[in-house]
This record gives structure tokens, sequence and C-alpha cells, in this order.
């Protein structure tokens, strides 16, 4: 393809690299086959690029998957990652690159060892004429530890085959400068996930995104939605997947997308060695999340997770506590119920107050002593060393079966609780002397797929609000 022919004002998206799950060796049916999945929804697709570890790669390898995108994506564009630290290794996989068939290469700026503003225009001139190719300079912060300074990029841009720039750095005022600098000369690509939206709108033309193989559909319609003017439009799109786009930039990059990928079907094994699935850059309450915000989207099937929240009589709902009905009548115990929240944040608080001296008490000691497995109680807390009064304990009603479920119930529930307990300690729907004389236990009912922090946090405290001024008569 000539240069002139170089259309980058389009979506690519930068592929993982798919390794077998035993040898670790380069799969070349997944590769072709995550080329397959992604092929009707983008302009052409990036190859050994920072998702696609590059670093692990060989470059006999490196060469292979050029070769593999050539022969799937047809009349669309195949960028060749050629990232190396030295002038030599870069030189090597770009004239690589070009005898395999690709279109352009994808040069980062050199690692590790930093050289000077001279250095590095030295680098990048030396490969452009040397091998006759279109070359995108590459422009990653987070990894590099150092950007590419717009002056250096100011004066490649005079070069006939430097034709773009990838900036993933998420800086928009460095994309804006680069724009306002070389934005007539060469294209300039977003490859930061989370501000695509702002940079289309300050004028960047393209995108190479690691998301872009996880939903490219919706950046398609970002893209025509921008050029056309329907910000809002955009905007809104760019909201729904956000999430899943910030996970994906900040937890690891590859690592996370290659979790999102097998979790749609799409398999592409686990990253290479060092890097790790699950327990490194990705713990398991983050790929919980990646789940949620593929079942949001569609693109994985929602699993049937109803809850049923408890009902009958409310004396009856504390059998855990081995309290029965007749003892919390003939005890005098106060219970309270309250509801609060929709869908996924729906949360029930049932709540029983009583003295210390009653089976209350008893059953308020055995909880601390012999905690139930999956649903240990907690002390509720206003901050740590500040124990609310009552002293109340939260029991879970539904085992904790991952660490993202505890850390739901184990942060804005119990926060959510104590606050509702000392405000209604301030206002005296809690009587003074209760504060005392007097134990609380919380059951808490929590979908077990919650995950907006501050949505459970509201529910909570409205249901326990609601609970207390049941039980005390408010």
């Amino acid at each position: 393809m000539r240069q002139d022919e170089l259309n980058l004002r389009g979506i690519f998206p930068a592929l993982v690299t798919p390794f077998d799950r035993q040898t670790e060796d380069l799969d070349e049916q997944a590769f072709r086959g995550l080329i397959r999945h992604v092929l009707p929804h983008v302009d052409g697709v990036v190859t050994s690029g920072t998702t696609g570890e590059f670093p692990y790669l060989t470059r006999a390898e490196q060469r292979r998957m050029v070769e593999i995108a050539r022969n799937e994506v047809r009349d669309k564009l195949v960028i060749a990652g050629c990232g190396a630290s030295g002038t030599a290794q870069a030189l090597a996989l770009a004239a690589d690159a070009r005898e395999a068939g690709a279109d352009a290469v994808l040069v980062v700026t050199p690692y590790f060892l930093h050289p000077s503003d001279k250095g590095l225009y030295q680098h990048y001139y030396d490969i452009a004429a040397q091998v006759d190719i279109p070359i995108i300079l590459y422009n990653i912060p987070q990894v590099v530890d150092a950007y590419l300074p717009r002056t250096v990029v100011e004066d490649l841009a005079d070069l006939p085959n430097v034709v773009a720039l990838k900036d993933s750095s998420g800086n928009l005022t460095y994309t804006m400068e680069l724009l306002e600098y070389a934005g007539d000369r060469i294209d300039l690509l977003i490859g930061h996930d989370e501000v695509v939206v702002p940079a289309l709108a300050g004028g960047v033309g393209g995108m190479i995104l690691a998301s872009a193989q996880v939903y490219p559909e919706v950046w398609q319609q970002v893209l025509q939605h921008v050029r056309e003017g329907r910000l809002d439009e955009a905007r809104a799109l760019q909201r729904q997947v956000q999430k899943l786009s910030r996970i994906f930039c900040r937890h690891g990059g590859g690592v996370a997308v290659k979790a999102a990928l097998n979790m749609m079907g799409v398999p592409v094994g686990r990253p290479r060695r060092p890097l790790k699935s699950v327990g490194g850059a990705l713990i398991h309450e983050t790929q919980a999340e990646i789940r949620l915000e593929l079942e949001k989207l569609g693109r994985v099937a929602a699993a049937d997770t109803p809850v049923a929240f408890p009902g009958g009589q409310l004396e009856d709902r504390f059998g855990d506590l081995e309290l029965s009905a007749e003892a919390v009548r003939t005890n005098g115990l106060r219970v309270g119920t309250g509801a609060a929240g929709e869908g996924l944040n729906q949360v029930q608080i049932d709540l029983v107050a009583g003295g210390k001296d009653t089976p209350l008490g008893d059953a308020y000691a055995m909880q601390l002593t012999y905690p139930l497995h999956g649903r240990e109680a907690l002390t509720t807390i206003l901050e740590p060393g500040l124990t609310v009064y009552p002293a109340t304990l939260l029991l879970p009603t539904l085992p904790q079966q991952n660490l993202r479920q505890a850390n739901m119930i184990y942060g804005p529930t119990q926060a959510a609780l104590a606050r509702a307990i000392a405000d209604a300690l301030e206002s005296e729907t809690i009587p003074t002397r209760a504060a005392e004389e007097e134990v609380m236990v919380a059951l808490a009912t929590v979908h077990p797929k919650a995950l907006d922090r501050n949505a459970l946090y509201k529910s909570v405290y409205d249901a326990a609000r609601a609970a207390i001024a049941q039980a005390f008569g408010a």
C-alpha cells in the first residue's frame, strides 16, 4: 500500500497475543480466531503492541503474527508493533514487518535507557531512512517512563514516511499540543481508552485501543457521532464503556483484556510469564467487575443470580442467632426492618436490639466467638478504632463467595450502617440510655453482584434508618 493511500482515520484494535495455556507458545489458531472476531467492525489491526506483550515475543513470533494478520485481514490495514529499546533491534523488526506484508509500523519511544532528544530523533530517523514503510510514532509514558518530546515530534513530522503518532498518555494537554504543532503534517491517533471522545472532539482522527477488540462497535459509533457533530450521543456511549475502559488502562493492559475476551468465549489463553491472569495485576475483585460490565454490555450472558430477600414474620428472621420468635417476644427485644434501592443495589436490613443481659447479648457474643463460615459477623465501626453505640454486629444473610462480595459487605455496607446508627443516636431515635445498655445485630441482605459503592452505601443507609426507626418506635 502506498503511503498516500494509508487511511488511519478509523478503529484499530491493539490485539492481544494468544498463548497456549500449557506451553506458552504462540497460539496461531487462536490469533486467527481473534482477528476474525474483530474484523467486521474495525479498519485494521495492530500486532505485537503493548497489549500484545511485545517485550516477551521473539523476533520470529512478531514476524509470524504479521504474516497471519496479512493473510486474515485482506484489504484492511496491518500495523506491526516494532518496539525495541535499541535502534538496531527496532530496524530489524521494521524490516521484517515490511517483508511480511505490514502496511505500517508502530515504533515506541526507546525505553529503559533513556536517550537525549537528539538520540530520540536519530532513532526514528534511522528507521525512516532505512526501511521504506510508513511509521507511526508511539508515546506511552506509563511504561516507558518518559514522554516523546513535542519538539522531537515536530521535527520528525517533516520526514516523508513518518505519518502518524499514537498517544497513549491520556494527557489531553500533550495531545492538543501535538495537534497544534504537527497535526497539519501527521495523523494523531488516540491510544488511551478513557479519553476517546474528548480527543476526537479536539481533532484526533482515529484510535488504536486495547478495548477495540472487546467492543469495537461502540468505538465505531462514537467515531461516527463525533464526525457528525452528535457529541451528546458520543459521550453517552463513552460512559457506557468507561468503567471497562478504565480497568483496561489501569489494571494490566493485555492482562485485563485477555480476561474479558476469555469470558466472552474468544480464547486467547493467559499472559506470558511473569505476568499473571489473577493475583498479580488483576485481582479477583477486578475480574468480577469485568464480568459484570460485560454482562451490562451484552458481551456475555448474565448468570441467573436470584436473590431471595427474607420474608415472613419479622420475629422469625433471627434463627441464625438462635433467637426464636418466642424469645424475641418474651425478652422484649426490639425488631425492625427496612428496604431500599433497586436492582443490584436493593438492600434489606433486619435489625434486632435488646439488653446485654438478654439472649441477644449471648447471641452477640456467640457470633464473635464462633462466626458463621462465609458469613462472618463484623463489629460496626465508623472508622478504625471508633465503634458505634449501641455496639452492633453486621451479619450478612448470604455467604460471601469472593473478595468482591466481601468488599461490598465489609466496606460500604459497614460504613453506611455505622453512619445510620450514629445519626439515629444523635437525633435520639435511639435513646441515649440504649447506647450503653443494649446491643444490636443487623442482618444485611445485599445482592451478590452489587458493585456501585456509592449507590449501595445510600441503599444501606436508608434501609438501616428505616429498620432503626421501626425497632425503637420512632
